[in-house]
C-alpha cells in the first residue's frame, strides 16, 4: 500500500500538538516548516478525522485567533488490543486477589516506573526537579507542565493521560501517575483535578509554603 506524502507531515503536526498542548497556525507553521496555507489544509483533514479541535481566543483588538489542540481520541492513540489486554488483566487480578493486594501491586508498578527518575532528580532543587519531571512525564504521554502556585508551591498539570481509556473501567489506575510523581519527587502530592472526572486536565499541588515549611 502506498503511503500518502501528507501522512508524515500530519504526524509531525500531531507530535507538536502533543508535546506543546495547543498552538496557532503560525506556531505550527514555524515548528513543522511548511506554509500556513499547507498547515490549514492538514488541520482541516485532521479535524475531519476527529483528531484535533479548535477554539477562538481574543487577543487584544481585531479578529480572535484560532487555537488548535488534540482531541482525546488523538491524545489516546494506544492500540486497542493493548487497552483490551490491560483491562482484562486488571479484571482477572481483581477477581482472584483481594482489593488491597491489587492496590499494592499498582503502587509497586508505579514505584518501579519512577525509580530511575528519582535517581536523576534527587540532587536537583525542587524547581529544576519539577521541570525535569514534566519532561519525563511528557515522554510517557502525559504532556506535563509546571507553574508556580505560591511561595514554595507548584502546580503540575497533565494535558493528557495515556491510561484514560483504561481508567473508564478501572478508575483506580488513576492512582498510578500520582504515585509516580510522589515517588520521583520523594514528597507527597495532592491531586486537584482529574481528566476522568470531567476536567480538561489532571493537576497536582506540590510543595509547602514558607510558613508551613518553617513550622515543620
Amino acid at each position: 500500500m502506498k503511503i500518502s506524502s501528507t501522512e508524515p507531515t500530519k504526524e509531525k503536526i500531531i507530535l507538536e500538538l502533543r508535546n506543546r498542548g495547543q498552538l496557532t497556525v503560525s506556531e505550527i507553521s514555524d515548528a513543522v516548516r511548511i506554509t500556513p496555507i499547507a498547515v490549514r489544509h492538514h488541520l482541516s483533514s485532521l479535524q475531519a478525522e476527529g483528531m484535533i479541535e479548535v477554539r477562538e481566543e481574543r487577543h487584544g483588538v481585531g479578529r480572535p485567533r484560532q487555537i488548535y489542540k488534540l482531541t482525546p481520541q488523538a491524545l489516546d492513540r494506544n492500540p486497542a488490543r493493548l487497552v483490551l489486554f490491560a483491562n482484562l488483566l486488571l479484571d482477572q487480578l481483581k477477581e482472584h486477589l483481594p482489593a488491597e493486594t491489587v492496590k499494592t501491586l499498582l503502587m509497586d508498578v508505579a514505584f518501579c516506573m519512577a525509580a530511575e527518575w528519582k535517581e536523576e532528580l534527587v540532587p536537583l532543587p525542587l524547581p529544576q526537579k519539577l521541570n525535569r519531571l514534566a519532561e519525563l512525564l511528557t515522554q510517557e504521554g502525559f504532556v506535563a507542565r509546571v507553574e508556580q502556585a505560591g511561595p514554595g508551591r507548584y502546580c503540575l498539570t497533565e494535558l493528557a493521560c495515556p491510561y484514560s481509556r483504561i481508567s473508564l473501567s478501572h478508575p483506580d489506575i488513576c492512582a498510578v501517575d500520582e504515585a509516580m510523581i510522589s515517588r520521583a519527587l520523594g514528597m507527597p502530592v495532592e491531586r486537584t483535578s482529574c481528566i476522568r472526572s470531567g476536567s480538561e486536565v489532571c493537576s497536582f499541588l506540590i510543595g509547602v509554603d514558607d510558613e508551613e515549611a518553617g513550622d515543620g
